[in-house]
């Protein structure tokens, strides 16, 4: 676990940046493939510890021909399916620092 000591000397856990839900229209970060929309709305682990754990969720909305274009969720789906299956078509700032070093997510320079 990722601690980090404050002023008063106790331990804190580190936060993760992109643990507070976000609506559709604000997500953290767009995947896109074959009609599929994925947009980010939270995670749940920091995106270090989520390498190794091939059960790192994420929570998403989704939409596709099947969802005739409307919005679902949020709902959580493995971040594995969504990085084998989809490219990555927008990134907020915040999914840009968090997944920087990632070296499963390609962002663009």
């Amino acid at each position: 676990m990722d601690q980090v000591n404050n002023r008063k000397g106790k331990i804190d856990m580190a936060k993760n940046p992109l643990g507070k839900t976000r609506d559709v229209d604000n997500a953290y970060a767009r995947f896109e493939a074959n009609g599929f929309e994925y947009r980010i709305a939270k995670t749940y682990k920091l995106p270090k510890n989520e390498v190794a754990d091939q059960n790192a969720r994420w929570n998403v909305y989704a939409r596709s021909p099947f969802t005739y274009d409307k919005w679902e969720g949020p709902t959580d789906t493995y971040r594995k399916d969504v990085l084998e299956n989809m490219q990555l078509t927008y990134a907020s700032p915040e999914f840009i620092e968090a997944y920087r070093d990632d070296p499963h997510i390609k962002i663009a320079a």
